[in-house]
Formats: structure tokens, C-alpha cells, sequence
């Protein structure tokens, strides 16, 4: 954004596409829900496609400056204890859309939506995409991620799936403990499981026969499975 106004009227025009849709966004509506003169919407974006991509650039920024804030007060790594920190700040970025900026989400799906059909719209839309998919590549790496080029935008695919579902979706609103265990599952189970030490046969076989008090480990020199058939 260039100057104040037009901030005002670019925040002005997101509030009308998620209050009133595609229908209510006008020049004359912008002018009286902002308080301006008559023709001050005009004078900034001379016909609806300019307006349409002056509301398009003020979320992009907007939206960017969220998610990238909710990444980086995060510690560098975020593997093994690191994860539910992760988990928290997806878990509060996802709330806050969904409580604080609904209105912001409504008008990205307002605006999605008239991009498939506006080729400018689309190439604005896709660089908002890239910076939030840019975003999520880091996050997945710092958490052990051995791809994050991939994993990075599926995040960003589970959290717009997350949120699309809770504010246009059938089911009941997701409430903050169900966000934190959707994103939890969602990390366990893309990422790498980290343990504080290996697994061995040992740590999970007994050490005595069931009922018999005998040792059920095999002599020294014959391993388990591949002694063949012993004579005796």
C-alpha cells in the first residue's frame, strides 16, 4: 500500500466481500462505509478489476505479516520437544483466523474465487501462496521434515483445509482443543518420530520363558531364527 487512504479503502473493500460477497463490492459502497467523498474510491482504482486487485494486495501483505509473525518468535529447532511448540503456534495461528480474521478468510474466498476467472487476480493470488508456502517449507525443515519443499506446502494445504471446513463446511466449528489435535496428528504423522535412544530386540522381549522362570534368550551364538535345527 502506497498511502493511508488507500489502505482504508482496501481494508474497507475486504470488509464489504466478507459482509455482503462479490455483489456488495462498489465503488459508492466503499466510499460510504468508509466515511470518504463521493468518487475518493474511484480516484484510486479506476474501474472494478483495479479495485478487486487493490483489496487482493492489502490481504496478500496482510495475511503474509501474520503468518510470518506467528513464525518467528519459534525456536531454530523445532524436532523432539521442539514439535508441540510448533503444534501451539499452528494451533493459535488456525484459532485466530477462525475467531479474530474471519472476516479477512471470508474475503481470501471471495477473492479465490473471482481469481479463477481474472488472470491478474490469479498471478497475485498465487504470489500470496508462495510466500505462506515459503513459510511453512522452513517451519517443516526446523522440524526435521527429510523434505520440506514437499511437506511445506501440504501444511499450508491441512491449515486452508482446516479452516475452509470450520467457516464453509457442514460439521460443527472445530474448537481450540480439536485445532490442537488435528495439527498434532497432522505432524505426527508426516513427521519423523525422534527418540531418545534406539529400540533393540532386548528392550521389548522378556528375559525369562512365561511361567517358567528360565532364560528365553538364546545361547550366545545362535541367533534367534537362524540357528537352524539343534541336535541333541
Amino acid at each position: 500500500m502506497t498511502s493511508p487512504r488507500a489502505e482504508l479503502v482496501a481494508d474497507t473493500a475486504l470488509a464489504l466481500l466478507a459482509a455482503a460477497g462479490m455483489r456488495g463490492l462498489t465503488h459508492r459502497a466503499v466510499d460510504r462505509a468508509a466515511g470518504l467523498p463521493a468518487g475518493s474510491t474511484s480516484n484510486l482504482a479506476r474501474t472494478r478489476a483495479a479495485l478487486l486487485e487493490l483489496a487482493l494486495r492489502r490481504l496478500t501483505e496482510v495475511e503474509r505479516r501474520r503468518f510470518a509473525g506467528s513464525a518467528a518468535p519459534l525456536g531454530a529447532d523445532l524436532r523432539g520437544p521442539g514439535r508441540a511448540v510448533l503444534t501451539d503456534a499452528l494451533t493459535a495461528l488456525v484459532d485466530a483466523q477462525l475467531r479474530e480474521h474471519r472476516a479477512s478468510v471470508l474475503a481470501r474466498y471471495e477473492l479465490a474465487l473471482e481469481a479463477t476467472r481474472r488472470p491478474e487476480l490469479r498471478a497475485i493470488y498465487d504470489e500470496l501462496g508462495r510466500g505462506f508456502r515459503g513459510v511453512a517449507a522452513d517451519l517443516m525443515r526446523r522440524a526435521g521434515s527429510p523434505d520440506p519443499g514437499r511437506h511445506g506446502p501440504r501444511l499450508v494445504a491441512f491449515v486452508e483445509g482446516l479452516l475452509f471446513d470450520a467457516v464453509a463446511g457442514a460439521g460443527p466449528e472445530p474448537g481450540t482443543a480439536d485445532l490442537r489435535a488435528a495439527v498434532a496428528d497432522y505432524l505426527d504423522g508426516v513427521l519423523p518420530r525422534h527418540t531418545s535412544r534406539h529400540t533393540s530386540r532386548h528392550d521389548t522381549e522378556p528375559d525369562t520363558e512365561p511361567g517358567t522362570g528360565r532364560d528365553a534368550r538364546p545361547p550366545a551364538g545362535r541367533a534367534a531364527g537362524l540357528g537352524g535345527r539343534q541336535n541333541g
